[in-house]
């Protein structure tokens, strides 16, 4: 049977067709009076500062010289550019779900219904969105554009990520080549939102970090929704009682009792979880935890509410 994104989900986001609202009037897209401006625009001229406007763009260096306050205005371009990665690697196809679409959520499912709500959202602002799918290497990329056409043509592209044949095992998760690659691909200056669970080889963790650097390096602004099931995958909730436990890239089993390993898992965990959550800080990068059992729309909203108060 096939499954097909459900478009009353949109209609039914009224707090996020609000937001879009604000959005075309220059919330995301880093246009007109966007919170983006300086990050996808280029320096113009210094105006005086007015007091009760935000701080965020007065020049310091320029107020240690003078002490008087100076705010910078910047170019604007005409549209955002917004590159979506999308990790497909078999374990974002965890948990086990039924494909109907009103089932329960797994973190494809999660990621895919995003990133099209995302879309959409664009969509209404005349913005590009592109894709690039990926687990090991890139398995698709489709570059930014902003037409009606090719909009449908990435809503089409989401779609395929959900169908029932689309889960395929042994696919690891290769967020680091997929990051260098997608950076060095897309103009410099455009928005790079990932979606991904992250479970990337943890000796390579040191690279992985260092490939969200290259993001930024080549100037670009970058949103990691770091998609989880936080109640088995950060919080190890399981029965009591010994569990067969299958790691979805590489087929590995191990039969466990929860509470015996219970407290490692949680310490590992917590540690790489803190390290990504300060990298990102450090590289200027916005984290959000996506828990798939909150529901998308929830996690989009309560980050565009967030992101909208740094205005």
């Amino acid at each position: 049977m096939a499954i097909y994104i459900d478009r009353n989900k949109y209609q039914e986001l009224s707090p996020l067709e609000l937001l879009a609202n604000q959005v075309v009037e220059g919330f995301i897209t880093g246009l007109h009076k966007s919170p983006f401006h300086g990050f996808s625009v280029e320096f113009a001229e210094h105006r005086l500062y007015n007091t009760g406007e935000s701080t965020r763009h007065i020049d310091w260096k320029l107020y240690a010289r003078t002490e008087k306050l100076f705010v910078k205005r910047y170019e604007e371009e005409t549209n955002l550019r917004c590159q979506v990665l999308l990790d497909v690697s078999s374990s974002m196809y965890f948990p086990e779900v039924s494909p109907d679409q009103d089932g329960p959520m797994n973190k494809v499912k999660f990621a895919v219904y995003a990133a099209a709500a995302l879309s959409s959202l664009l969509r209404q602002q005349r913005d590009a969105v592109g894709l690039s799918v990926f687990e090991e290497a890139i398995l698709s990329h489709i570059p930014a554009k902003g037409n009606a056409a090719h909009h449908r043509f990435v809503f089409g592209e989401l779609e395929k990520l959900i169908q029932p044949d689309a889960y395929q095992k042994d696919r690891k998760t290769g967020a680091v080549d997929a990051l260098h690659e997608v950076s060095e691909r897309i103009p410099r200056r455009s928005l790079v939102v990932i979606f991904s669970d992250m479970f990337d080889n943890s000796e390579r963790s040191t690279e992985l970090f260092s490939a969200l650097q290259h993001l930024r390096y080549n100037k670009h602004e970058v949103i990691l929704f770091h998609v989880v099931d936080k109640a088995r995958e950060l919080d190890f909730e399981f029965e009591n009682r010994p569990i067969t436990f299958i790691d979805m890239e590489t087929g590995e089993q191990v039969k466990a009792h929860p509470s015996q390993v219970r407290e490692k898992y949680l310490e590992a965990v917590r540690a790489f979880t803190q390290e990504l959550k300060l990298r990102c800080g450090q590289y200027h990068i916005d984290y959000v935890q996506a828990d798939i059992n909150e529901g998308f729309d929830k996690v989009l909203l309560q980050y565009l509410i967030r992101r909208s108060k740094m205005v």
